[in-house]
């Protein structure tokens, strides 16, 4: 091995330390903890590893050294520019990347730490644009630069189109002289054709301009937002959050959609192996990777894009170990299912199930990881579009295999197994030909060390997740031990809940983002109006659905079965599953706003107890011990989503959000 120069490698140490030192600002309130210190030393252990193979490239080969300079200089093009990320209140402060959990599994009760955004100083360009264009209407909306179309000044044309393009000049009070100077910028008839030089200026647009007047006007306390740009936004970007939602997990949906009609014993079979594939292998799978939201956005930020497709290829492996004794408790899942579940006829059918669908088990661990690998490098719509196109191939599948072809049950598991491995496919196309390759370097022998840090960091994910999918999975296992009408109904009544949850959740990831970048942005009164368009949300979407469910509940059960008994209990029960929307979404939106004020805990541990404390015992105690079954069942989610959004709203109208600000500029000072 070539030797390195002593120089070199102390210009190495110190460029490692001070990367190190940017990684833990990168994820903010973990900055001082063991994990976060673990991750950045594991990411910078491979840049000194990079360095070393970097300059042995150089020795062999001075054409190597000269590609790997002009690399870098693409990449130094990428970063944004750094009156972005140094601007004490711009809309980066404190900002999360776009969310990257999207569970195809049952509704969550609170989302873990570990599957949050990462904070990360390493924005993408379309994400500088994004923050860019967003102060850029606040500015407007203020009449601190220009609108689109300035109204004429003069003249009776003028003043009625004033009316409907001067953007909200109730917020003007308050603002200083200099602002108004900028009616300077207004055309009129006498206006000089070039304009003046100020007017010039104003016309670029320029994001270097838009950062210099946002900065100018959150020190003079001149931004203020209303409760309709605040809606427009959270409607803007929950749009395509929820299709993905509703995408992944149709995924699930379709197999109780497809089998339901086979029979009762064959949906509740279908539904019985689907929670032990979430609980025994999903989750698994899904915590774990939660690690990369860290590591990929670390590593990204780093300048070295090589080393996120580095770490990718080490949680392939790991979750590819993982899935030999996954697969071990699937193959032997008929003999534990019959062990525990009363109907054996469920429990074989259910075992078949797990076992067919095992195929599809590392393609699944393949897609949750490369999901982490496109997000941290901004390219949130490759996974919305890989969905786009599994989803409905799933859905023809298993029509197909089940219904046209005559394969029954066993169709449907094969259906999900081949969707399972197609999905990995799509992302490794949109990466080859679309966009992602810069961070892919190939596949390296350093994948099989530093295993270590990547399984510590995951660990936390792995129990936070593990936890919200234990809660409906005891519900649908105790279903059992009732009858098979139960467990049928039961997996039909999870299904439909956790449908409507689709909505609700995706528009709290948003509001979570929009809130962490007004906090930190010093901007708390106009946090305090996302609350109210929040919560507002919430009731209407809350609303609707219960709305929904309770008017449509005599005919949403033949959706999915065929059987009456089956049906007619579904019935019956789902008027107790509407009336506790409201507090499902007002719940998912508490903990929206909790994430956004960096409160993420406290939302954590009020749903742990409330669920695991509260709800479940009463759900067993009225189910079993005063014989309710179903209705007790969800009497005890009911209870604990109530008291929730009770708790969590208290906490959240009591909380002083000068003080949140200040939280989070002590934090940014830290970093």
């Amino acid at each position: 091995m070539t030797s390195v120069p002593q120089s070199k490698q102390n210009q190495w140490k110190a460029r490692s330390q001070s990367i190190s030192s940017s990684f833990q600002s990168a994820v903010g309130s973990w900055k001082f903890s063991a994990l976060a210190a673990e991750a950045a030393e594991l990411i910078r252990k491979d840049l000194e590893r990079e360095s070393i193979l970097d300059h042995e490239n150089e020795v062999r080969d001075e054409e190597e050294e000269e590609e790997t300079i002009n690399d870098s200089a693409v990449n130094d093009d990428l970063e944004p520019s750094s009156s972005y990320l140094d601007s004490e209140h711009a809309l980066t402060a404190g900002a999360y990347h776009p969310p990257s959990l999207v569970s195809g599994g049952p509704r969550a009760l609170f989302i873990p730490t570990g599957s949050l955004p990462a904070l990360s100083s390493a924005l993408t360009a379309s994400e500088q644009e994004d923050i860019t264009n967003e102060e850029r209407v606040l500015l407007r909306d203020n009449n601190i630069i220009p609108g689109k179309r300035p109204a004429e000044e003069e003249g009776a044309a003028g003043k009625a189109l004033s009316l409907f393009t001067r953007p909200l000049d109730y917020l003007k009070k308050g603002v200083a002289p200099a602002v108004h100077e900028e009616h300077a910028g207004r055309i009129t008839e006498r206006s000089r054709l070039l304009g003046t030089s100020e007017q010039q200026q104003y016309t670029k647009d320029s994001p270097e301009h838009i950062s210099r007047k946002w900065e100018e006007a959150v020190s003079a306390g001149l931004i203020q937002t209303t409760w309709q740009r605040e809606t427009k936004v959270i409607v803007k970007y929950s749009r395509s959050l929820i299709a993905t939602f509703v995408l992944q997990y149709s995924l699930t949906a379709a197999s109780i959609l497809v089998v339901g009609h086979l029979g009762k014993n064959e949906l509740g079979a279908a539904s019985l192996a689907i929670t032990v594939t979430n609980v025994t292998g999903y989750a698994i799978y899904q915590g774990l990777s939660t690690s990369l939201d860290t590591l990929c956005a670390q590593a990204y930020g780093s300048g070295k894009r090589t080393l996120v497709g580095l770490q990718l290829q080490r949680m392939l492996l790991f979750l590819w170990a993982l899935t030999i004794p996954i697969a071990v408790v699937w193959l032997c899942g008929t003999f534990i299912l019959q062990a525990i579940i009363p109907d054996k006829e469920v429990a074989r059918l259910a075992g078949y199930y797990l076992k067919v669908v095992l195929a599809g088990a590392p393609g699944y661990a393949a897609f949750e990881a490369g999901k982490r690998f496109m997000q941290a490098q901004g390219l949130f719509s490759a996974t919305f579009y890989v969905l786009l196109i599994g989803a409905p191939l799933n859905i023809l599948l298993s029509w197909l295999l089940v219904w046209e072809l005559g394969l029954g049950f066993v169709g449907s598991p094969i259906a999900v197994a081949v969707t399972q491995c197609l999905l990995p496919i799509g992302l490794f196309l949109y990466v080859r030909f679309v966009r992602g390759m810069e961070c892919w370097g190939g596949w390296d022998r350093r994948a099989w060390q530093n295993w270590r840090p990547m399984i510590k960091l995951a660990i936390p994910g792995l129990a936070m997740v593990l936890a919200e999918f234990l809660a409906f999975g005891l519900l649908t296992l105790s279903s059992s031990w009732i009858s098979a009408t139960h467990l049928a109904a039961q997996s039909i009544l999870n299904t439909v809940v956790t449908i409507t949850w689709q909505i609700p959740f995706p528009i709290s990831v948003v509001v979570s983002t929009r809130i962490a970048n007004l906090i930190g942005a010093a901007l708390p009164d106009a946090a305090k109006v996302t609350r109210r368009v929040a919560l507002s949300a919430a009731l209407l979407v809350g609303g609707l659905n219960s709305i929904l469910l309770g008017t449509l509940s005599h005919y949403i059960p033949w959706l999915f079965t065929a059987d009456p008994d089956v049906a007619l209990l579904v019935t019956k029960v789902l008027p107790v599953c509407a009336a506790y929307q409201i507090f499902d979404a007002l719940t998912a939106s508490c903990n929206g706003i909790l994430r956004g004020l960096g409160k993420q805990k406290i939302g954590g541990w009020v749903c742990l107890f409330c669920y695991y404390v509260i709800g479940i015992p009463i759900s067993f105690g009225t189910g079993f011990g005063l014989h309710w079954f179903l209705y007790g069942f969800w009497a005890g989610p009911a209870i604990a989503l109530a008291l929730v959004a009770a708790l969590e709203g208290i906490f959240l109208f009591r909380t002083d959000w000068d003080v949140a600000v200040s939280e989070a500029q002590n934090r940014n000072e830290l970093d």
